[in-house]
């Protein structure tokens, strides 16, 4: 009977410390979520990496049915083919609000260069208070694509004024040909507040237009995450990666008031093979609310290759009043994101890779003061360059960004408050087995 009991308890602990095994590594794999940079399997590009503390939420297909997007979430919904989906936001007078909507299209999916997603901003009465579109353009491959929408506030604007309810449409754009699954997408909404004093209402005129010589220097390894919220922080400098064709890596670069962000994205070569794959390389810019700014393409022929963001004026207020959308985009200091995509067609005449990636980005200009807001943004901080910022860009510490950040703690706590609790569990089941294991231990062996 003791030898039973001892084996008995042996059994129990060895089950008990395997589920706990399982427990921790399934926790560690949802806090943390997937590696940046890091490819699932040899071959595969990565997933895109949604924010741990996304919220589900439905499109609908009428106003009367919209559900509300919060300023300050971000939320993981879904886009059919041909998809027209409404959200509501429920806006004061006085704030500038912000939504972007990320599509990601499945890796091996067939896009054209004219698919792509579109969002507006709409008031009670269907009047349209903002568009975009974005396109997969030239690479003619998926990968995830950003598009925004604002309702501004401003003695400036006639349209969407006041308080009351706004629709937020995310329409997509579909080609003959393409695929018809259903695109995942990534929510994102924001606020701005008021200004305490009404400053310039056009924007800057003059401005270093120049394009500006990339940085030198050695390159330093720096892995790109997969999404926005898992960014990989990058300041000034030269950074290095490696790409496999249909990947897509983000960086997030803090770009303070009155600084000029340029940045080129540089693809080594193929060690020989031949062959052409047009659009390969493609750089894009997002703003601090995911807005699409700009990007760049590059064709590919198996000899380095690179392509670069068109200049841009330094990071101003007034930005919001050009004409063009790029200036319009650099309204607002923060992280702006770049975001590497190596088209998946380029395997088919160079191989799988991965290839070399160099990123050089520079910020010019000097830091100045904020315009001086009567608020808080939502989220805090969102348009503000902190020390911690500048440490995280050159160390490579903080990856994540602050929501993420911020998202990850609470999930920690929740994960080690469970993590605690099967530990408990575990110690009194090894108590209750402590005295059948010591009777089997002395019991004499045949």
């Amino acid at each position: 009977m003791g030898g039973t009991a001892g084996r008995g308890a042996l059994v129990r602990g060895s089950v008990v410390r395997g589920v706990l095994a399982a427990v921790v590594l399934a926790l560690v794999a949802a806090v943390a979520g997937p590696v940046p940079g890091v490819a699932v399997a040899a071959g595969t590009p990565g997933p895109y990496d949604f924010a741990p503390g996304d919220r589900d939420v439905e499109g609908a297909r009428t106003t009367a049915d919209a559900r509300l997007l919060e300023p300050g979430s971000t939320y993981r919904s879904s886009l059919p083919r041909g998809g027209k989906l409404y959200y509501r936001l429920d806006l004061d007078a006085a704030t500038t609000a912000y939504v972007s909507a990320t599509a990601v299209p499945a890796a091996g999916s067939t896009v054209s260069a004219t698919d792509g997603l579109q969002v507006s901003v709409r008031d009670a009465q269907g009047t349209t208070c903002s568009f975009q579109a974005t396109r997969f353009g030239a690479s003619r491959s998926p990968h995830p694509v950003a598009a925004w929408g604002v309702r501004e506030a401003s003695p400036g604007h006639a349209l969407c004024q006041g308080r009351g309810t706004y629709y937020v449409l995310v329409e997509r754009v579909d080609a003959t040909g393409s695929s018809p699954d259903t695109w995942p997408l990534e929510l994102s909404a924001a606020t701005e507040p008021p200004l305490e004093h009404t400053g310039a209402t056009t924007a800057p005129d003059t401005w270093n237009s120049a394009s500006p010589a990339p940085p030198g220097g050695r390159a330093v390894n720096r892995a790109g995450g997969s999404g926005f919220a898992g960014a990989s922080p990058v300041g000034q400098g030269v950074w290095k990666d490696r790409l496999r064709p249909g990947q897509t890596v983000f960086y997030r670069v803090p770009v303070d008031w009155g600084q000029q962000l340029a940045a080129t994205a540089e693809l080594a070569g193929s060690g020989g093979r031949g062959g052409y794959a047009e659009g390969a390389l493609t750089l894009s810019l997002y703003n601090p609310v995911r807005g699409y700014v700009e990007e760049a393409y590059a064709g590919y022929s198996g000899t380095p290759a690179s392509a670069a963001l068109a200049p841009l004026p330094p990071v101003a207020y007034a930005n919001r009043y050009g004409f063009a959308d790029p200036v319009k985009g650099v309204r607002f200091a923060g992280s702006y994101y770049l975001a590497v995509h190596l088209a998946a067609q380029t395997a088919g005449s160079f191989g799988p890779g991965p290839y070399g990636l160099t990123l050089r980005v520079r910020v010019d200009g000097t830091a100045r003061s904020g315009p001086g807001y009567t608020g808080r943004s939502v989220p805090g901080g969102l348009f503000e360059v902190t020390d911690q910022d500048r440490r995280a860009a050159a160390s490579g510490a903080g990856t994540g960004g602050t929501a993420g950040l911020r998202v990850l703690a609470v999930g920690g706590i929740g994960a080690g408050t469970v993590i605690l609790a099967v530990l408990g569990v575990w110690t009194v089941l090894a108590r209750r087995g402590t005295p059948q294991m010591r009777a089997s231990a002395q019991k004499p062996t045949a």
